[in-house]
């Protein structure tokens, strides 16, 4: 039997990396960033959101697939708890990345999602410790998936997506607008 290396048939060869993985529906969220960015503590979220367990701390990328190595298939490290075997699923396509940036504010509007090289998934950039980290991450994906429609931003932006604030929109800037009490914990 012939063996072709992965470079022959226009691939690379699966490459392990400091990284977790979940999935939602068989779309998978790879979460990226540097030790102690948040990537295990967003992930412990995800899976009690209701996300599958794809692989904590190294994941194999293999042409857009991720996976956990054997040898930590199924294991969550949970810093103060310990290591933890959970029910995991094997393999997920790659439909997002997420960088993890703890403090990241990100703008109202942003422009439209680089591209991963290694997966071609749209990149999110997001604190991961923020309080809607991971309702973020299921719009993006609800988006991804066609069940919202984006209109402006990370996305894209859609043609009719044009008013973006009241100072563009004479109609707009006329309405009264309403009062709203926030305090700084409310933000």
């Amino acid at each position: 039997m012939t063996q072709h290396s992965f470079a022959s048939v226009g691939r690379t060869a699966p490459m392990t990396h400091h990284a977790s993985c979940a999935a939602r529906g068989g779309a998978g969220v790879l979460l990226c960033g540097p030790p102690g960015s948040g990537k295990s503590d967003l992930l412990l979220r995800l899976l009690d959101a209701g996300y599958e367990l794809v692989a904590d701390d190294r994941v194999i990328l293999d042409g857009g697939r991720a996976c956990a190595p054997e040898a930590l298939a199924g294991i969550l490290e949970i810093r103060g708890i310990g290591l933890v075997r959970r029910p995991f699923r094997p393999s997920a396509r790659v439909a997002l990345v997420v960088d993890c940036a703890p403090g990241h504010v990100g703008d109202r509007l942003p422009q439209p999602a680089a591209r991963d090289a290694r997966t071609d998934a749209p990149c999110l950039t997001l604190d991961p410790f923020h309080a809607s980290a991971v309702a973020r991450i299921g719009v993006v994906l609800d988006c991804l998936a066609g069940t919202c429609q984006p209109l402006a931003g990370l996305l894209g932006d859609a043609p009719d997506a044009h008013v973006r604030s009241p100072a563009l929109s004479p109609a707009c800037a006329s309405a009264p607008a309403p009062l709203l009490d926030v305090s700084p914990n409310d933000v």
